[in-house]
């Protein structure tokens, strides 16, 4: 990333009035517009964003934004799992407008330092093989593909991936 991008990119933590509702949206419009997925997709966020907004423990659990010149184009979601040290991570997008300045590697890098900082062992992640960029950050950190399985979701056949990382030997940046 040059200077001059550096300079207009900002990834901050998603507190501001309107953040949420943007990831609701961006997922809704982006997933259509890219892989034709239906409002279920939509509805599945809207759900995972009304959670986290209304019950999120700030000591162990965030989401961010990233910025381009004051646009949202980006965000990720850490929560907590279904034991004290596992955490989900979730929500993961860059726009197109935000791709290839490295967002979706920073997004995930402060997910990750966070999830270390609130004491997590491990980080979860579910996500369907077709997002294939997102998957290469995901091994870029150490996350291993831990099981797939078919299935019909929004509107559409996808085969959804269960990928695991263990933060006690994970590397801290991705490997390029």
């Amino acid at each position: 990333m040059t200077q001059q991008n550096e300079e207009r990119v900002v990834v901050r933590r998603a507190d501001h009035p309107g953040d949420l509702g943007w990831v609701v949206m961006a997922h809704g419009e982006g997933y259509h517009r890219q892989f034709g997925w239906d409002t279920d997709f939509e509805a599945l966020v809207a759900r995972i964003v009304a959670d986290y907004g209304t019950r999120h423990t700030p000591a162990r659990e965030a989401a961010w934004i990233a910025e381009l010149d004051g646009r949202r184009v980006g965000c990720v979601f850490l929560v907590a799992g279904e034991h004290p040290g596992l955490a989900r991570l979730r929500l993961l997008l860059v726009t197109p407008e935000g791709r290839g300045l490295r967002l979706g590697t920073r997004l995930v890098a402060e997910c990750l330092s966070f999830a270390r900082e609130a004491g997590y062992e491990q980080v979860t992640l579910w996500t369907n093989d077709v997002l294939v960029a997102a998957r290469r950050i995901y091994q870029g950190f150490g996350f291993t593909l831990a099981d797939e399985e078919p299935h019909h979701s929004f509107g559409r056949d996808l085969v959804g991936q269960n990928w695991t990382l263990d933060l006690t030997r994970a590397v801290n940046s991705p490997t390029e």
